[in-house]
């Protein structure tokens, strides 16, 4: 399993508005297979998590570990986890976080609440964070050497460094 990656896809689908199916299966496009299976309970049931999930990045961001682990395993309760051995391909055998019977509701919570439990685990409760730029509201995981990152996106970055340098000229003509 690869746990950096669920953790991403945890971040992806917080920032992923879901009003509808269509937005859901358009989040899902990348996984095609996954689209066929969805249902109106599996919006539903996102819509509650991203709710519940929005909680845990903010008091990363805050540097509140009790609260990021108390929520994380509150959710690991509500939403149990049964992984199984994968054996599509027999060369290849390996980790899925829920099992063939599971909704696609239940395989994208499993894998969020997995990735994010074990981020925590290895790299600590105050890698995940909400976007510093003025008009965003996305989160991120920080995977960085230096735990540095401030933003969601490069776009949210730039846009922030372009108005700090425009602001400093400003400040400077004015003098």
């Amino acid at each position: 399993m690869d746990f950096i990656r669920y953790a991403e896809s945890s971040a992806a689908l917080l920032n992923t508005e879901l009003p509808d199916v269509d937005a859901l299966l358009s989040h899902l496009t990348p996984r095609s297979w996954l689209q066929l299976q969805v249902t109106e309970q599996d919006l539903s049931a996102l819509q509650t998590f991203q709710s519940q999930l929005r909680p845990v990045f903010e008091a990363s961001d805050r540097g509140d570990v009790r609260t990021v682990v108390t929520a994380l395993n509150d959710l690991l309760i509500q939403h149990p986890v049964t992984p199984m051995i994968s054996d599509h391909d027999p060369d290849d055998l390996h980790m899925h976080v829920a099992n063939r019977a599971a909704s696609v509701s239940e395989l994208l919570i499993s894998e969020a609440l997995m990735g994010l439990a074990n981020l925590v685990c290895d790299l600590g409760a105050t890698r995940l964070g909400t976007c510093q730029a003025v008009k965003c509201d996305h989160v991120f995981v920080d995977t960085s050497p230096n735990q540095s990152r401030r933003y969601c996106s490069d776009r949210c970055s730039s846009r922030a460094n372009v108005a700090a340098y425009r602001a400093r000229q400003k400040a400077a003509a004015a003098i």
